[in-house]
């Protein structure tokens, strides 16, 4: 069985030895730092460079530099995704978002974690397990999402918290560790009042 074999099925695998691997981190690290070096108003290079990137996007979608991740294949976003300033997105693992999805500045979603054991962790072995983002979500800023959380649609994720379980949807979660503070109901669409036009 191959270290990608493993990888891919949770198990631990060699993350800084293996030469495959060791490749598609160097490529990968290579087209992230291209496209984090286009200028802002390279609209349509910046469009080509994502695309080069991640796995599947949507036909609209913006991510502001700088942005990295490992591998990029492992990375699927649905339509309308929008990723702000210093994103990070460590896809040893699967890491999906459905559409409508908005991410605040300086957060990371990590599926690469290591053991707890010194030994193996010293021989450079890792596990992956997927992160799943749901359809509608707000991720506010310096939010890390860890390894096997899936975010349910609808749902609001309070800034700077360390999303270490999965949260259900419809809800606004946030802390360290985050946790559900409360359903979001039609009263929510009071809150901001919008201004009449004259």
């Amino acid at each position: 069985m191959t270290e990608k074999e493993k990888r891919a099925q949770g198990l631990l695998y060699d993350a800084n030895y293996d030469p495959e691997i060791m490749a598609e981190l160097l490529f990968c690290k290579d087209l992230c730092f291209r496209y984090n070096q286009l200028l802002p108003s390279d609209t349509e290079g910046r469009d080509r460079a994502v695309r080069k990137i991640l796995g599947k996007t949507g036909e609209r979608f913006t991510i502001n530099t700088p942005f990295w991740c490992d591998f990029g294949y492992n990375i699927e976003i649905g339509e309308n995704f929008y990723a702000n300033y210093g994103c990070v997105i460590l896809d040893g693992a699967k890491v999906t978002f459905g559409d409508n999805v908005f991410i605040a500045p300086n957060c990371g979603f990590h599926t690469a974690g290591h053991p707890l054991d010194v030994e193996q962790r010293n021989q450079g072995l890792e596990y992956a397990y997927p992160i799943t983002v749901g359809d509608n979500v707000w991720i506010g800023a310096g939010v890390n999402v860890l390894p096997g959380v899936t975010i349910g649609s609808n749902t609001v994720i309070g800034s700077g918290s360390l999303v270490n379980r999965s949260i259900p949807e419809g809800v606004v979660a946030a802390g360290n560790p985050c946790k559900v503070i409360r359903e979001i109901t039609d009263s929510d669409k009071e809150k901001y009042k919008i201004p009449l036009a004259f």
